[in-house]
């Protein structure tokens, strides 16, 4: 960043050196010609104030080491005198613009250059009393014989100049970056004082993403520990059983005991494994959801219909009331959402417990409500029940066969769908979650 900087500074300044010096010649050189035709005017007012030929001719010679050229051409276009050549010689001038313009107007001007010599010639015209043409005209350099005779010490400024902005361009450069590169030094720092206050947005941006990668690198590593941790449970018990069965050491009545234990911490497994990707999937979806309008209160009937036996095998009942309600949603990621809070209110309840499911709707938003009368939530813990394997009571999760991503898996099928979802819990009162659509 720092070399594009200074080549972009240093080719703006070389293109500006070069302008400027282009623009100060054209500037100089119209200078030059203006004056050049004011003395020419000068002259030629003073030799009309002399009404004949001789004297113009005597005081013409007088001028000749200004290297001036006069002549005098008559109305029909004749050179009746020239004072540095034979008028006999010369060809009729009634064509030259500068006399037509001084037969017309009482003056007139012209420029003529010469590209073998590489010299200008200027010539200035004035009519007579007596309506002759008086002209006089000198020789000087082309703007290309000026710039090239003045070329070396355009050159020798051009370099001057060009190691000054070099100098400064590598100055201004670091000073540019300086807040840039200490910002990177020092990221971490809440200090917004900057010498430029265009940078603060960009450096705020900065500061916001870096402490979003801190916070998502933490997660995952923390994500990364925790499924350690749970696969490793059932992992050992699935080992230590299969190690006891391989030895001989249990007996045909515990063959058949620790067949349950590997099965049921195979179980266990495919559940965590199941919900661990689907969690990926849901954290990983850029896409857009593909949503539908669902009829909700049949997607929640189907799913206490399905958890009945479930809910009767933990001594609980479940039940559902309301009213057909539409929502736009994914029908998949709201089947998802009814069973893990339905299945939650089941896990988490007392023996003779409910589970009340409700949908209806109000101030145009659907409600989804699961009602409980389980162990609920002490308070200290009611806002960390969303984040991943997190368990208020880590014996009873194991022991009911939760994985602790189930809460998880629901808080980004909510932000899918921009719905909110509000909790009320007392412990051992049970647990109201509401999710407004």
């Amino acid at each position: 960043m720092k070399r594009k900087i200074n080549k972009m500074l240093m080719l703006i300044a070389t293109l500006a050196i070069f302008m400027t010096m282009l623009l100060i010649t054209l500037v100089y050189y119209d200078l030059f010609r203006r004056q050049m035709m004011d003395d020419l005017r000068s002259y030629a007012t003073l030799l009309k104030e002399y009404h004949t030929a001789e004297d113009i001719q005597r005081l013409a010679t007088g001028l000749e080491e200004e290297k001036l050229r006069v002549t005098l051409i008559g109305e029909d276009g004749d050179v009746q005198f020239d004072n540095e050549a034979e008028q006999e010689q010369m060809e009729n001038h009634s064509r030259r613009p500068e006399i037509i313009e001084a037969m017309e107007t009482g003056e007139g001007q012209a420029v003529r250059n010469s590209e073998t010599l590489s010299r200008n010639t200027f010539y200035y015209a004035v009519r007579m009393q007596d309506g002759s043409v008086l002209r006089v005209a000198k020789d000087a350099g082309s703007i290309y014989s000026i710039f090239g005779r003045a070329l070396p010490s355009l050159l020798v400024i051009f370099v001057i100049l060009l190691v000054l902005c070099l100098t400064m361009a590598h100055f201004l450069t670091g000073k540019l970056i300086v807040p840039i590169e200490q910002l990177a030094e020092n990221l971490d720092e809440q200090d917004d004082a900057t010498e430029y206050e265009e940078l603060t947005p960009f450096i705020n941006m900065i500061r916001e993403q870096h402490q979003d990668i801190i916070k998502n690198a933490k997660i995952r590593q923390e994500f990364t520990a925790n499924v350690s941790h749970e696969l490793k449970t059932p992992l050992t018990s699935i080992s230590g059983y299969a190690e006891l069965i391989e030895t001989g050491m249990a007996s045909e009545t515990d063959v058949v005991r620790f067949a349950h234990g590997i099965h049921s911490s195979a179980n266990r497994l495919l559940t965590l494994i199941n919900d661990i990707i689907r969690l990926s999937e849901l954290d990983g979806a850029e896409e857009e959801v593909v949503l539908e309008r669902l009829n909700l209160f049949e997607l929640a009937g189907t799913c206490v219909e399905m958890l009945t036996l479930n809910a009767e095998k933990h001594h609980v009942t479940i039940s559902i009331q309301g009213e057909n309600s539409s929502v736009n949603g994914n029908k998949q990621m709201l089947e998802e959402l009814l069973f893990n809070l339905c299945d939650n209110a089941i896990r988490y309840n007392n023996v003779g417990g409910r589970v009340d499911v409700e949908v209806y709707e109000r101030d145009g938003h659907t409600h989804l409500v699961v009602k409980d009368t389980g162990i609920g939530i002490p308070k200290e813990h009611q806002e960390r029940i969303f984040e991943r394997f997190y368990r208020v009571d880590k014996s009873r999760s194991k022991s009911t066969g939760g994985t602790g991503l189930g809460l998880a898996i629901v808080k980004h099928i909510i932000a899918k769908h921009n719905a909110q979802i509000e909790l009320d819990s007392n412990p051992g009162k049970g647990t109201t979650i509401r999710v407004i659509f």
